[in-house]
């Protein structure tokens, strides 16, 4: 750890992942990790939806020399676009320490669960520059926001917009397995177009992937590269609930590349928009968006990791 590092602010999402008071005692333990190599870590934890990026952005206007964040995903992209959209010459690098529901990022770089543990990694870590994605619905562009792991539209989109908020909080993942049975059932796999340079596809799902793992066990986007600054996208073109279902095998093994009706390819940029006056949803780190039209693409070198 370098001294461009110290002073420190660690954000905290009480809420994520049934933390509460056993995880402040976890977090006692990672500061003083912190502490014991000079990084003396400030805690400040969220109270609502939007906190997080109201915190992160106050830590880049105090030129913080870390901000560290203990929370899932949700909270960590609340983070990510408190720290990107503040430019004023001093980027906060970003450090993780797992506590939510998927934890997607914790995965991808192979931080243990287990947040003391996490804290030793990180503390002989290394900061990287990363790109993001940038997801713009264009009839909302002030609804924009960064991503860091994965996107998607269409039944994953609808997947995130109905799970039921206290049932996320009491069983975590569950409630997107239970959300997603339910959108098998009921949703109708409209088309809607991707277009990527000079490639066009009429597609029922799109996944746009900055990281290998997506949610759960799965690993959709197997050769994205979060230092890579393009993403990998997945494409999905049947319309049938049924057929969705018998994909999960090859998912399951990782072999859902090569499958018919599933393409994938790697953009700096995608573009989707909807076919019909049908909604189509958009979702970023398993957050909703807004509706199709949208457009992702990569912004090089918008955030310092700190990388185990």
């Amino acid at each position: 750890m370098t001294a461009e590092l110290q002073n420190a602010l660690m954000i905290h999402n009480p809420n994520a992942g049934n933390g509460g008071h056993a995880r402040r005692r976890l977090l006692d333990q990672a500061r003083h990790i912190f502490a014991a190599r000079g990084i003396d870590a400030d805690l400040a934890e969220t109270t609502g939806p939007g906190h997080a990026t109201e915190i992160a952005a106050r830590a880049a206007a105090e030129n913080r020399g870390l901000l560290i964040a203990c929370g899932g995903d949700g909270t960590l992209n609340e983070i990510v676009n408190g720290l990107a959209a503040h430019q004023n010459g001093h980027r906060v690098p970003l450090a993780l320490l797992p506590g939510g529901t998927a934890n997607i990022l914790a995965k991808e770089l192979d931080l243990p669960w287990d947040i003391p543990k996490a804290a030793e990694k990180l503390v002989h870590g290394t900061v990287k520059e990363i790109a993001l994605g940038l997801a713009t619905p264009l009839a909302q562009p002030e609804k924009k926001k960064y991503f860091l792991s994965v996107a998607g539209a269409g039944p994953d989109g609808a997947i995130v917009y109905s799970v039921n908020l206290g049932l996320k909080s009491r069983v975590g993942i569950l409630a997107y397995w239970w959300a997603g049975v339910r959108e098998v059932f009921r949703y109708k796999f409209q088309h809607f177009r991707v277009v990527s340079g000079s490639r066009k596809i009429n597609a029922s799902l799109v996944i746009v992937g900055r990281t290998q793992n997506y949610g759960g066990p799965f690993k959709i986007t197997t050769e994205a590269d979060l230092f890579e600054d393009r993403f990998e996208i997945l494409t999905l073109s049947t319309q049938s609930g049924f057929r969705y279902l018998s994909y999960l095998p090859s998912l399951w093994l990782n072999k859902l590349r090569g499958t018919n009706g599933v393409e994938f390819f790697k953009s700096d940029f995608v573009f989707c928009e909807p076919l019909d006056e049908n909604p189509v949803y958009a979702q970023i780190d398993g957050e909703p968006l807004a509706r199709l039209p949208v457009e992702f693409r990569i912004v090089p070198r918008a955030l310092k990791l700190l990388v185990p």
